[in-house]
């Protein structure tokens, strides 16, 4: 595989799952981990498209060549029976000439659209990776953001939603002000 492939996907993957977690306004502990997350989801998204094409490739082509191949048959039954038709009403043709020369025609033109099995399997891998790369990477990066919740909820920092208050500014409940003027609940019987 491409260098620029085998790291830049994956790269893109992480960076995507990480910008996007952070756009949602998510802590930056759990940011980062959604993009190593994103990341090894979208380099396992990549690896089992190769996979899949791999395995599948040749019996999708091999169905599809037989299709193709019958189509090829069908193709030529008809022109049989074409020419068995004109023969029957007395037109004076030479039906091996003409036969051979259309189906001579059809097969070339046939054969020149169906790609070589090498060039089918890499397309089926890139069709594969189209789908598979990004929705990986997504569900990576969101179990990289679940993941961020459990030093969250152990108070590390760098996990945490809350914002950084200073104790001594003038709405903290730290200042002997705020203690003094802070309700307190009653209740009533």
């Amino acid at each position: 595989m491409r260098p620029l492939l085998k790291y830049g996907v994956p790269l893109a993957g992480g960076l995507a799952a990480a910008g996007y977690a952070a756009s949602q306004g998510e802590d930056p502990g759990s940011s980062v981990l959604a993009g190593l997350a994103g990341g090894a989801g979208a380099a396992g998204g990549l690896v089992a498209a190769r996979k899949l094409a791999g395995k599948y490739a040749p019996d999708i082509y091999k169905a599809g060549l037989s299709a193709k191949q019958g189509f090829d048959i069908d193709i030529i039954n008809e022109l049989v029976q074409a020419e068995n038709r004109a023969q029957m009403e007395g037109v004076p043709i030479d039906p091996a000439t003409k036969l051979k020369a259309k189906v001579l025609e059809k097969s070339a033109a046939m054969s020149e659209k169906i790609p070589g099995p090498e060039q089918f399997q890499r397309g089926l891998g890139k069709t594969l990776a189209a789908g598979l790369v990004p929705g990986s990477a997504a569900l990576a990066g969101l179990g990289g953001v679940a993941a961020g919740a459990i030093p969250g909820a152990m108070g590390v920092p760098g996990f945490q939603q809350n914002v950084i208050t200073d104790p001594e500014l003038a709405g903290s409940s730290n200042t002997p002000m705020a203690r003094a003027s802070t309700p307190t609940l009653r209740y009533i019987s």
